[in-house]
C-alpha cells in the first residue's frame, strides 16, 4: 500500500511540473529527483532585464545630450547608476537559473555567490573567460563604491557602461538560449 501511495504522489508531482505524459519508471534519487531527464533547458524570461537594458541605454543617451551644468545631467547620471545596479543583479539571478542543469539540484545553483555564478558560466562555456573577468570587474565597481554615491562613483560607473551594455545584452541572449550545449 505504501508503494502505491509513493507512485501516485510522484505522478501528481510530474503532472504539476508539466510531465504528465511521461510514463517512465519512478525516479527516487539522483539529479532529477523524481522528474524525467531533462532533454533541453526551458527558456527563461528576460523581459525585465531587457527593459532595464533599454532604460539604461536611454538614460545614457540622455546623459550625453545634456551638459554637466544642467540639472537633467544629474538626473540621467543617477538613472544610469541605478539601472546599472538593477541590470547587474538581474543578470546574476537569471544566470543562476541558466546554470541549474549543471548542478544536482536547483538549490545548489541558487546557493552560488555572484562571483561563482559567472565562474561556473565560464567553466560551462556560457560565457568566455574575458567576459567573466569583465563581469567580476563590474561587480567590484559596484561593491567598492556601494556607499559612495558621489560623482566619483558615478563617473567610474559611467566609464564602464558602454562595455557593460554590450556584455549584458550578450548575457541576456545566453540566458534565453534553450539548448544546454
Amino acid at each position: 500500500m505504501h508503494t502505491i501511495a509513493i507512485v501516485a504522489a510522484q505522478r501528481h508531482r510530474r503532472a504539476s511540473w508539466g510531465y504528465a505524459d511521461w510514463n517512465g519508471p519512478p525516479l527516487r534519487c539522483g539529479p532529477n529527483r523524481g522528474r524525467p531527464p531533462r532533454l533541453s533547458m526551458m527558456s527563461i524570461d528576460t523581459a525585465f532585464l531587457r527593459r532595464c537594458l533599454d532604460a539604461l541605454e536611454r538614460a545614457l543617451e540622455g546623459l550625453r545630450r545634456h551638459g554637466s551644468d544642467d540639472v537633467l545631467h544629474e538626473v540621467f547620471r543617477a538613472a544610469c547608476v541605478k539601472e546599472s545596479e538593477l541590470v547587474l543583479e538581474q543578470s546574476g539571478k537569471l544566470l543562476k537559473k541558466r546554470l541549474r542543469p549543471w548542478f544536482a539540484s536547483n538549490r545548489q545553483a541558487d546557493r552560488l555567490a555572484f562571483r561563482d555564478v559567472f565562474r561556473h558560466a565560464a567553466k560551462h562555456g556560457l560565457i568566455d573567460a574575458e567576459a567573466c573577468e569583465r563581469w567580476l570587474r563590474y561587480r567590484d565597481n559596484r561593491n567598492d563604491t556601494a556607499l559612495d554615491y558621489g560623482t566619483g562613483f558615478a563617473e567610474a560607473t559611467l566609464k564602464l557602461l558602454p562595455g557593460f551594455l554590450t556584455d549584458a545584452r550578450a548575457l541576456a541572449d545566453v540566458v534565453e538560449a534553450a539548448d544546454d550545449g
